[in-house]
Order: C-alpha cells, then sequence, then structure tokens
C-alpha cells in the first residue's frame, strides 16, 4: 500500500484557484495549477495527482482564512477529501522580504505550512452556530448604517444652522426636534428622507433584537447566555456573539491563549537584553475583541461593588456560584479601571483595553467552569 502524503496548497480567490502540491521528503512544490473556482476543480485536480502518486496517496489540502468562509472547505470534506482551513497570523513562515506576492507563491507557502505544521487551524463552527453568527452579524451591519444615518442628520443640521438646545442626541425630546423642524424649499425633503431612513433602521434594529432574544433561549445557548450575561456590559447580543463566534472554549489550554486568540495582549520586540512592549497584536477574532472592549464602557461609570437593578436581574436563576465568580470579576475590574486612570494616569483607551483582556480571560473561566 502506497502511504504517501501530498499537501495541497490552494490559494483561493472569488473567480480563481491556484493550487500546487508539496512533499516533505522533496521539500519542493511542484504541479502548479491556475483554475476556475470550483471545487469539482479541485477534485479533478486531486485525481490528476493520483495518477501519478498511485490511488492510495493520502491528501491534505488547505487554504487561509478569507472571503470564501467555510464553502470550500465543506465542500471538499462532503467529499471526503482532508481539508484545513489556515488562520493567516499563526503560519510561522515569512513571506518573501523583496515583496513579490503571486498567487503561486501563497499557494506554495500554504502548502508548506501545512507540511511542516506551521499553522493554527481556525475552528469550524457547528451549521446552527454559522446561521445564527451570520444573523448576529447582519444585525451589526445594520447598526453600522444606523450610526451613519445618525451623523449624516447631525451634519445636514449643522450645514443649516439648526442647532438644538437639549442636554443629549437621539432622545425622543431630539427626535421630536427634528421633525418639527420646516426647512426651505428642497431641504424639507432632504430631512424627511433622512428621518425616514432613520426610523426604518431603528424600528428594523428592534426587530432584529427581539429574534435574537429567541435565539438565546434555545437550548444549546440558553444556559451559557446566562452564565456570560453576568458580567457587566454584557447582555444578550454581546453573549450569544462570543459564543457562536468562539465555539468550544475547552479547546484553549488557558485564559492567557484564549486572550491570545482574541489579540488581546501585547506584542514584543526583543534583541539581546532589550525588550520593547508593543500596542496590542489584534490578531485573531476581531468581531468578538470590539465586543468586549465595548463592554467594558460599563466599567468605566458607578461606585465599585454597586450592582444595578438591571444586572441583577439578568444573573437571576443562575448558580451561587456563577454569580459569586461573576460579582468578583466584576468589582475586580472596575477597581482595575479607577486605579489605571486615577492612580497610574494611563489613558481611558489604554485601561478599557486592560479591563477587555481581563474580562476574556473571566469568560473563559466561566465556560470552563474554571470558577473556583
Amino acid at each position: 500500500m502506497n502511504n504517501t502524503t501530498i499537501f495541497v496548497g490552494m490559494d483561493v480567490h472569488k473567480e480563481s484557484f491556484t493550487l500546487c502540491e508539496y512533499q516533505i521528503e522533496t521539500e519542493k512544490a511542484s504541479h502548479f495549477r491556475h483554475m476556475p473556482a470550483d471545487y469539482k476543480e479541485v477534485l479533478r485536480y486531486l485525481e490528476f495527482l493520483r495518477t501519478i502518486y498511485g490511488r492510495d496517496t493520502i491528501f491534505v489540502c488547505g487554504y487561509e482564512a478569507g472571503c470564501l468562509g467555510y464553502t470550500l472547505y465543506h465542500q471538499l470534506t462532503n467529499h471526503n477529501v482532508n481539508c484545513v482551513i489556515l488562520a493567516p497570523t499563526t503560519m510561522l513562515e515569512k513571506r518573501s522580504g523583496k515583496r513579490i506576492k503571486t498567487d503561486k507563491r501563497d499557494a506554495e507557502l500554504i502548502a508548506k505550512c501545512l507540511a511542516q505544521h506551521n499553522y493554527s487551524p481556525v475552528h469550524i463552527p457547528t451549521a446552527t452556530d454559522e446561521e445564527t453568527k451570520e444573523y448576529l452579524r447582519m444585525r451589526d451591519d445594520h447598526k453600522l448604517a444606523l450610526k451613519r444615518i445618525k451623523q449624516q442628520i447631525l451634519s445636514f443640521c449643522l450645514r443649516h444652522n439648526y442647532r438644538y438646545e437639549g442636554k443629549s442626541h437621539w432622545t425622543v425630546g431630539h427626535v421630536k426636534w427634528l421633525k418639527s423642524l420646516n426647512p426651505e424649499a428642497l431641504y424639507k425633503e432632504i430631512l424627511d428622507e433622512y428621518l425616514l431612513t432613520y426610523t426604518t433602521l431603528s424600528d428594523k434594529i428592534e426587530r432584529i433584537d427581539k429574534r435574537i432574544e429567541e435565539l438565546a433561549a434555545k437550548d444549546e445557548y440558553r444556559e451559557s447566555v446566562k452564565k456570560l450575561c453576568c458580567f457587566i456590559g454584557v447582555r444578550t447580543h454581546t453573549a450569544l456573539s462570543v459564543l457562536v463566534e468562539v465555539g468550544d472554549f475547552k479547546r484553549f489550554p488557558s485564559a492567557e491563549k484564549f486572550a491570545g486568540y482574541l489579540g488581546l495582549v501585547p506584542g514584543e520586540n526583543s534583541s539581546g537584553d532589550s525588550t520593547t512592549r508593543l500596542g496590542i497584536t489584534k490578531a485573531g477574532n476581531r468581531h468578538v475583541r470590539v465586543l468586549l472592549t465595548e463592554a467594558t464602557q460599563g466599567y468605566t461609570r458607578g461606585a465599585v461593588g454597586y450592582k444595578p437593578k438591571a444586572l441583577k436581574a439578568r444573573q437571576k436563576g443562575n448558580n451561587p456560584q456563577v454569580i459569586a465568580y461573576a460579582d468578583k470579576a466584576n468589582e475586580r475590574l472596575k477597581r482595575k479601571f479607577f486605579k489605571m486612570v486615577l492612580g497610574k494616569s494611563k489613558k481611558h483607551n489604554v485601561a478599557k483595553t486592560a479591563i477587555a483582556r481581563e474580562l476574556a480571560c473571566f469568560m473563559w473561566g466561566m465556560m470552563t467552569d474554571n470558577i473556583a
């Protein structure tokens, strides 16, 4: 029996794939092929390689995480092809210093990383997690569109010297004031169209949020969402997003590894006796990193140890050990923020990033039952 293992690197794009094969014995890539973006073409390529290396050849295919998502992975695995999605930030092979980047070189690099195990694979979510994740990201897209239309309305009012005398924008009073404005000529129609878009998006997001509550109430999510909502600043949307984006928390051996996966750990540039700490790496899952950073806003206000009614309501029904663990985390993080800002004169964004890192660690502890 032929036990040859061939590693196939795939540089994939929307319209085309570039493939090559790599063997550990020869340490060379060969049989480069450019093809249309169709998984059937990949299967034909593997059949071609079998005519060279034998019918019992073992193939390991891989491509970088990107615009294709998990589609190609599922198509190949459904045809019994061993496929891996590589996390780009974990690939240890350095690209050429001459800054020559081609599809052939990228395919060769992927194949080499596969053969030498110089990468970390991307976690493949379940079908339910993937559907829920897409729904949550759709909601975030609408939220971003709402933010943009709000900025456009405020800019329009500023350009035409309509100044609101109230304390805060986008309150009931502010929206009522906007609707009472009566600009001249075409300006009235422009403002009405802006406000119509604002109302439509606001109503849509409210409807989507209700649907998210229903999704979070499913059996596979209910208990975990309730646990994560025990933390300050974490509500249903954030909790459910973290769950479906991360998947299995137990695949991370420690809280530090989880924080590193989110890119919330500081980078380092060391040489000899010199050690320079850099900003956070921003590697890994950007979506979760942003959500946790936004959640830390809740730790920037209020007295240490104070538990608002909304937080008590979210904690209700949880195990006393879970509530005690969350309370310990909430108090620690709030103390740390004020100590960094008031005691060490750190910038707010620096302090919030440090809080987000520790919040991620506490979440890992909660989801892996390390709450002792």
